[in-house]
C-alpha cells in the first residue's frame, strides 16, 4: 500500500464487484432495472465499474440529479420532496423520468415537465424501519400521496409510481407480505402505469438472502400488472465494499482505555451519530480500547474494539463498511481534516483519487 496520510477512505472493487455481480443476477432473473441511489453514494470515481452493473441513477435534488447525468450516464431519475420555481427547467433538462412527491407538485409543474416521463411518489402508509427518523410512513409523513381517490384523478398525467418503504429490510417475507399489501390496496392504479420504482432499503446482498426469491417475487410483480419494476439501491450496491482508514493519535485510561484517532463520527460517519450505531471495528483479542474521534463533541465515539497486542500511538485501524451515508455527509465541523478518497484496484494497487486540504475548507465558507 502506498503511504497516504489517514483519516481516508478505501473502496475496494473487488468487494464492491460481489455486489455488483449480485445485482446483475437479480436483473437477469427478474427483468428488474437497477438505479443507483445517489443520496447514499456518489463518489463518482467507482461509478466506471459500476456503470457496466446498474441501469443508472436516481437522485434526491438537482445537484444529484446532475452529478448522476455528468458523471454515470444511461439512465436517470429526479426526484426531490419539492422541487423549486428555478430548478424545474434544469431538472427536467437532465432527467429521463421526473418522480413528484405530491400532486400540488406535478400540477405546478404541469407544463413544464410534459416532455419527459412523469410519476408520483406513492406512500402505502407503512414501512419496515424501526427507526422514527427515518420512516416514510411515519404519522403526517409529508413523502408521497396516499388516497387512491386523489391519486386517481391525476393518472393521465404519470407513466409510474415511486414507492419506498424498506430500509435495511433483510426479511425477504416481509418484503413479499408488504408488497402483497401494496398489490391488494393500489391494484386499481398500478394497472394503469407502466413502470413502478420499489425504492431502495432492501438488503438483497447481505449474507443468505435469498436473491433468487427476491428475483422471481418481482417478475411476478411485474408480469400482474404490466409494468417495468426499478430498484434504487443504495447501501445494498455499495455494503462491506470501503473502509474508512484513521490513525491513532493518543491513548489514554479515565477507568477505560481509551484510543483518540484522526477522524470524527460527527464529521466523517455522521449516521453512527443519529441513529445511535456503532463502527464496524475489529473484535479479536483481548486488549480492549473505546475508539474515540478528535473533534471536541463528547460523544464523538466510534465504538468498542479488540485487538491481539495492545495500540501504539501510530497505529492504523480500519474501521469497515464505510461507504454508505459517509462520503455524503462528511462536513468540515471543527476544522477536521477531510478524509481522502482512495480506491484499491481489482490487481490490488491503491489509487489516491482525491484529497481535500485547507482550501476546500475556507472555501466551503465565506
Amino acid at each position: 500500500m502506498p503511504v497516504i496520510q489517514t483519516p481516508f477512505y478505501l473502496i475496494d472493487k473487488a468487494k464492491l464487484l460481489r455486489n455488483m455481480e449480485i445485482i446483475d443476477r437479480l436483473r437477469a432473473g427478474s427483468g428488474a432495472k437497477a438505479l443507483l441511489a445517489l443520496k447514499c453514494f456518489a463518489t463518482w470515481s467507482a461509478f466506471d465499474m459500476m456503470r457496466d452493473h446498474m441501469d443508472g441513477t436516481t437522485s434526491s435534488s438537482l445537484y444529484e440529479l446532475r452529478l448522476g447525468r455528468e458523471k454515470f450516464g444511461k439512465e436517470t431519475h429526479a426526484y426531490s420532496v419539492a422541487w423549486a420555481d428555478h430548478e424545474i427547467a434544469e431538472a427536467v433538462g437532465h432527467a429521463d423520468k421526473i418522480i413528484f412527491n405530491s400532486i400540488g407538485q406535478l400540477e405546478r409543474f404541469d407544463n413544464q415537465s410534459a416532455q419527459i416521463q412523469r410519476g408520483l411518489r406513492l406512500n402505502p402508509r407503512f414501512s419496515t424501519s424501526g427507526f422514527d427518523l427515518a420512516d416514510p410512513a411515519r404519522p403526517f409523513s409529508r413523502l408521497g400521496e396516499w388516497d387512491a381517490e386523489k391519486i386517481a384523478q391525476v393518472m393521465d398525467r404519470v407513466s409510474g409510481f415511486m414507492i419506498h418503504y424498506n430500509c435495511e429490510n433483510r426479511d425477504f417475507d416481509l418484503f413479499d407480505q408488504q408488497l402483497g399489501r401494496i398489490e391488494t390496496e393500489f391494484a386499481r392504479l398500478l394497472d394503469k402505469v407502466k413502470w413502478v420504482s420499489l425504492g431502495g432499503g432492501i438488503h438483497f446482498t447481505g449474507e443468505g438472502y435469498p436473491v433468487d426469491d427476491l428475483a422471481a417475487r418481482l417478475k411476478s410483480f411485474s408480469d400482474k400488472f404490466g409494468v417495468q419494476v426499478y430498484l434504487e439501491p443504495g447501501e445494498a450496491a455499495i455494503t462491506n465494499s470501503t473502509s474508512l482508514e484513521v490513525t491513532v493519535l493518543d491513548l489514554l485510561n479515565n477507568g477505560k482505555d481509551l484510543a483518540i484517532v484522526d477522524s470524527s463520527i460527527e464529521a466523517h460517519m455522521l449516521d453512527l451519530l443519529i441513529y445511535r450505531e456503532k463502527a464496524k471495528l475489529p473484535q479479536q483479542g483481548d486488549h480492549e480500547y473505546q475508539i474515540c474521534g478528535k473533534s471536541c463533541l463528547a460523544g464523538d465515539i466510534f465504538g468498542d474494539a479488540r485487538f491481539e497486542h495492545p495500540l501504539n500511538v501510530g497505529d492504523r485501524i480500519s474501521v469497515a463498511d464505510a461507504a454508505g451515508y459517509t462520503m455524503v455527509k462528511k462536513n468540515w465541523f471543527n476544522g477536521v481534516g477531510m478524509p481522502s478518497i482512495a480506491i484499491r484496484e481489482l490487481d490490488g494497487t491503491i489509487r489516491l483519487v482525491r484529497e481535500f486540504g485547507y482550501e476546500d475548507y475556507a472555501s466551503s465558507l465565506s
